[in-house]
């Protein structure tokens, strides 16, 4: 385990070194960096990573919780190993914190993978009742609900196992943290900075995606010039975990074709 304290927090993370273009990986709410695990093992041994728990998430601090905050996390991690022109792969709101780092610092980044994520998430009320939900009863009693919006049909009947696992990790994630980020994510709308990106962005989303349904997905992707589009069918709000061989496809593909 690899701890580094930056602004204020102490930050989980795991960086592999190697050689060429380093590739970023930030998770999505309720999840830390192990959900990428199936997708990194698929890319080429050489290849630089890194995976960061976001504030409040896995083993760092859930101090002070805003966007601003986890973008600005990221870019002082990034600098401080040393890294730059990489090619970032966010889920969720990771896809909203990668979109931050490229408006606010685009010498840290070269390339976008952006799966199940939006320029704007969700609205106000929708936050709120959110926070008040998981603030009043905890995070148990909404696992159900948040991994039938996580998890295709298919993979919440076949795959028992792995989800009692990823209900054990949304479940164990600090409160705070958790509404936290919800909060960052209420008041997080990136529509016009996100018009503005250069960067090859290919945008993945998931068929059965209730989170951040297929044409909110088209919706970021039509923001940004040149991006691509993919649809992986019967997917859910984490093809890290349900598709990771897509995933990493998809990243080799973007690492190669970036010069």
């Amino acid at each position: 385990m690899t701890f580094v304290s930056l602004n204020g927090a102490t930050l989980h993370y795991r960086f592999r070194a190697g050689s060429g273009r380093p590739v970023v990986f930030l998770n999505s709410l309720g999840t830390d960096f192990r959900i990428w695990d199936a997708v990194i093992a698929a890319l080429p041994a050489q290849t630089p990573v890194l995976c960061i728990d976001k504030r409040g998430h896995g083993l760092s601090d859930g101090t002070e919780i805003t966007m601003h905050h986890l973008v600005g996390d990221v870019a002082a991690l990034m600098d401080d190993l040393g890294l730059a022109s990489a090619l970032i792969c966010g889920v969720s709101v990771g896809g909203l914190i990668a979109q931050g780092v490229t408006t606010t610092r685009p010498d840290l980044v070269s390339g976008l993978v952006l799966c199940c994520t939006a320029a704007k998430i969700g609205d106000a009320a929708m936050w709120n009742t959110r926070i008040d939900a998981v603030r009043t009863g905890g995070l148990a009693a909404l696992a159900t609900a948040i991994l039938e919006r996580w998890f295709s049909a298919r993979f919440i009947a076949e795959r028992q196992v792995e989800l009692s696992g990823y209900r054990n990790m949304l479940s164990r994630t600090p409160v705070d943290g958790y509404a936290g980020t919800c909060a960052a994510l209420r008041d997080t709308d990136f529509t016009a900075a996100t018009r503005t990106i250069r960067v090859p962005t290919h945008c993945i989303a998931g068929s059965e995606d209730l989170s951040t349904p297929p044409d909110l997905v088209r919706g970021l992707c039509a923001l940004i010039p040149g991006a691509t589009f993919q649809l992986i069918a019967g997917c859910g709000h984490l093809p890290c975990i349900e598709a990771p061989h897509l995933v990493a496809e998809a990243i080799n593909l973007m690492h190669k074709s970036i010069r």
